[in-house]
């Protein structure tokens, strides 16, 4: 998911194969393409311009003007791509296959890579990514349980890690340091604060959270919408 304007969220449908533009106020559907494959983590490089992950090896992107989505140019990539996210107008994508992480223009080419070499035994499964206002890039690990911050050239900063983070999937920033993770087996949102390295959970059963997959966070509105696994409705949570 991904927020275009105060009141419209941008929404891959996997299963359906396409790309939605969904009304928040009115609750519906305002525009579709359908893609050619299966639509999965995505991420807007600007306002007007989504970045999806399509299949394994194909990135596509998405127009939005006027309350309507249409589809750009396609980007294919060397790897089994999986995670996804924008920086300084370039993409930062994690593939799968050793795993390891780059960043690419939009263009395709790469600028920075991390662990493909094999050197690098960081990471098992990254898998989302969200990249905050300053510009620093974190990725959810489901593999290890972590979180770990890189900088614009994948250095890696920092790693979290707590009880609290089980089998982390999606991640959004609110500031630089209230970053929103999705903790799916323990049915929670947790708040990770870089500074002090710490964890706390924001969301949990209690208000409604059951297998969190994926999140993302309004400014204009502090509206927090949460996707969880095999369903069909994402619920919107206000937090200060």
């Amino acid at each position: 998911m991904a927020v275009v304007s105060p009141y419209m969220l941008l929404v891959s449908n996997y299963y359906k194969q396409c790309v939605q533009l969904l009304d928040c106020l009115k609750g519906k559907v305002v525009s579709e393409v359908k893609l050619q494959g299966w639509p999965c983590r995505m991420c807007l490089i600007d306002r007007n311009t989504a970045a999806v992950q399509v299949g394994v090896r194909k990135i596509q992107m998405i127009k939005v003007k006027d309350n309507t989505l249409t589809k750009d140019r396609e980007l294919t990539v060397s790897d089994g791509v999986f995670g996804l996210t924008s920086s300084r107008n370039s993409l930062v994508v994690s593939y799968v296959s050793q795993p390891w992480l780059a960043v690419i223009s939009l263009d395709g080419k790469v600028l920075h890579q991390l662990g493909k070499s094999g050197k690098s035994q960081h990471f098992k499964y990254p898998d989302f990514m969200c990249t905050t206002p300053g510009g620093s890039v974190f990725i959810s690990d489901n593999g290890t349980n972590t979180i770990t911050k890189v900088d614009a050239s994948l250095n890696i900063l920092q790693t979290f890690t707590s009880p609290l983070l089980q089998e982390p999937l999606g991640i959004t920033a609110v500031t630089d340091d209230q970053i929103l993770v999705c903790s799916i087996s323990n049915h929670s949102i947790v708040l990770l604060q870089p500074s002090t390295n710490t964890m706390s959970t924001l969301l949990g059963e209690d208000d409604g959270i059951e297998k969190p997959y994926s999140l993302t966070y309004c400014p204009d509105q502090k509206k927090v919408y949460v996707a969880s696994y095999c369903t069909e409705t994402i619920k919107v949570y206000q937090v200060s």
